[in-house]
């Protein structure tokens, strides 16, 4: 049995994206900010999280990933949930309606912490119970840290006419469509990871009578460091191939800490060769050191240049691709 996680953990997500579009808006072009520097949301890597631990631990349980029903539609959230756990639990019809409703909340939000994309990112649960799992883990924003935001579209043709196209000679013609991409960007994400968040829910869950123990496992941490390094090139989809993981910032903090570090998004810098600065990173966790209990960077060093960190009992190089130390 895995044992539990608790310490503090807070990094960066760096991705390298070449002729990509890896968070595209509703007009299908890259996200921008007010001053026209490209962005990615959260969502996008989280998807791309639950994405690669739903095709690479299929034992696990998702909840809030897209699957479909018979009809091959979109399950609903309640047809998700008894996908996965059966019908809505059912209280003693002799029990007081405050204690019905006491014993739902409890036994669904048990079930829910049994998915693994609940553990990590928490949800909003409206069906069955009005429940809000605050997520150990969060992510902010990605923004373009390369010193170009060029974006660029291109026209690409269709295999098909278009019957209802304008005029005769449209409607003959085949289809012309066009894609947008951002020519080169160097996406920086921060994250933190707090089992704090959740500790108080464990406890709930975890008092019930006959129902096996509950916690933020070791193996969920393990899994979730895999899938930072990995997931965005795993995905490989025809819109975000060219987009993949270039760098994982990981600083673990020792568990009696109660350190707060800023965001890492506005201390790493790409330059114009491409070389990741983490000079302003490390004189942050640098100066707390003796709070730190172990520093992992993940990197190809076979095509990722970097700088501004420096190797050390506590600080640790390790290859993006398989996990192992250099």
């Amino acid at each position: 049995m895995s044992e539990s996680f608790n310490s503090r953990v807070f990094g960066s997500v760096i991705l390298r994206s070449i002729n990509s579009n890896f968070n595209a808006d509703f007009t299908n072009h890259p996200r921008t900010l007010p001053d026209g520097v490209v962005y990615s949301t959260d969502k996008a890597l989280k998807y791309s999280i639950k994405d690669y631990l739903r095709k690479n631990y299929p034992d696990e349980k998702y909840m809030f990933v897209r699957t479909y029903n018979e009809n091959l539609n979109p399950r609903t959230l309640e047809e998700s949930y008894e996908a996965l756990f059966g019908e809505f639990p059912v209280a003693d019809k002799k029990s007081k309606k405050k204690d019905k409703e006491e014993f739902l909340r409890k036994e669904i939000l048990r079930n829910l912490y049994k998915c693994i994309d609940i553990r990590l990112f928490g949800a909003t649960f409206a069906t069955g119970a009005n429940l809000s799992v605050h997520g150990v883990v969060q992510i902010n924003h990605g923004v373009n840290k390369f010193v170009a935001n060029d974006i660029y579209t291109e026209d690409i043709l269709s295999p098909f006419r278009n019957p209802s196209g304008e005029g005769s000679d449209e409607k003959e013609r085949a289809t012309i469509g066009n894609q947008t991409n951002l020519h080169e960007g160097h996406y920086v994400f921060h994250f933190s990871l707090n089992p704090k968040n959740s500790a108080q829910d464990y406890e709930i869950i975890n008092s019930l009578d006959d129902n096996e123990k509950l916690f933020l496992a070791a193996s969920d941490i393990t899994k979730l460091k895999e899938s930072l390094n990995r997931s965005v090139t795993y995905l490989d989809t025809s819109r975000k191939v060219g987009t993949e993981n270039e760098a994982t910032l990981w600083v673990q903090l020792k568990e009696d800490s109660r350190l707060v570090l800023p965001s890492f998004t506005e201390l790493i810098s790409v330059a114009q060769d491409r070389t990741i600065d983490f000079s302003l990173a490390s004189g942050v966790f640098n100066s707390i050191i003796e709070e730190v209990e172990i520093i992992e960077l993940y990197y190809n060093p076979a095509y990722t240049k970097i700088a501004g960190i420096n190797k050390s009992d506590k600080v640790k190089f390790l290859n993006i691709l398989n996990g192992k130390e250099f």
